[in-house]
């Protein structure tokens, strides 16, 4: 897994930063999360490709929202042919359906408009996106991608040693199933090792702490949770919905998260954001601010994970 984040700013634009997009890039699928105004030049500048067919929206608020309205014409434009979907809250996708009839007189593609509820998965395969619910008042939800539980290490040595050839009968064992070689019964137990986990990665978009993120962030690989404010501006982020950068890191703490990513930023912090990664990394050493154009690797544990 691959994320790159496109716009790490809250509320607004800066000179160096945009409003909240992210990318994560599995294989050939590529995802994004939220999309703010300019995000398609974002996906330029940085070099993820066109190829999205899932979006998913964390809520309807304009800078997590209007660039799908530019990013539809353009994917137009570029004799795009194969559907997109559109997911966002249960009872939001009025607003979001209205945003691209207005702004897109028309496009040849399909465009589907699904609202998900807490829970709702979206299965793609190997992997799921899993919607939970957040605390920013109204309509509000975070993402986990989840990938499934991964075969065990197959030992090829052994299988030479038992004298099991190389081909069909090594494919059967490692997905489970007992063989016959020479009238004797091999049992997959004998060569294959344990079910690995897959990777796991949770967006929460806008949010207050929250324990249903703490529940779903559960030793997650990396979580990239909203740090609006610093801790002096704590009652502020309270009353508007938002964390701090040591809320953020307490959750992550609370967790047992591998890695932290903090983002959307005030923009009072979107030219030095240090103060928020050092409130953050106090509580959870393993943080980063994020800033845009970042690219973040979630490797397998035995590959180099924690």
């Amino acid at each position: 897994m691959r994320l790159t984040f496109l716009g790490t700013a809250a509320a607004r634009p800066s000179v160096g930063r945009n409003v909240s997009s992210l990318v994560l890039q599995r294989e050939g699928d590529l995802l994004m999360f939220d999309c703010g105004e300019g995000t398609q030049r974002q996906m330029m500048r940085y070099g993820t490709g066109f190829a999205l067919d899932h979006i998913f929206f964390s809520h309807m608020h304009a800078d997590h929202f209007l660039g799908v309205i530019g990013l539809l014409r353009t994917m137009g434009l570029q004799a795009r042919e194969t559907p997109i979907n559109l997911f966002a809250p249960r009872g939001s996708e009025e607003i979001l359906r209205q945003a691209v009839h207005l702004g897109v007189e028309r496009v040849p593609f399909e465009v589907v408009i699904s609202g998900l509820e807490p829970d709702q998965a979206v299965e793609r395969g190997q992997y799921d996106v899993i919607p939970f619910r957040t605390n920013h008042g109204g309509r509000s939800l975070g993402y986990t991608v989840r990938e499934h539980e991964r075969l065990g290490r197959f030992d090829p040595e052994r299988a030479r040693q038992l004298g099991i050839p190389e081909g069909p009968l090594w494919g059967k064992l490692h997905h489970g199933e007992s063989v016959e070689v020479d009238g004797r019964t091999v049992e997959a137990a004998e060569l294959v090792g344990p079910t690995r986990p897959g990777r796991s990665v949770v967006v929460t978009g806008d949010t207050r702490p929250s324990p249903s993120t703490v529940k779903i962030a559960s030793g997650t690989d990396l979580l990239v949770h909203e740090a609006t404010f610093a801790q002096d501006e704590a009652e502020r982020a309270g009353a508007t919905g938002h964390s701090t950068a040591r809320e953020a890191a307490r959750v992550a703490l609370d967790a047992g998260a591998l890695r932290l990513a903090i983002t959307h930023f005030s923009p009072r912090y979107a030219d030095d954001p240090r103060i928020l990664e050092r409130e953050a990394r106090a509580v959870f050493p393993a943080a980063v601010a994020a800033y845009d154009g970042l690219v973040m690797e979630v490797p397998y544990r035995e590959e180099g994970g924690d």
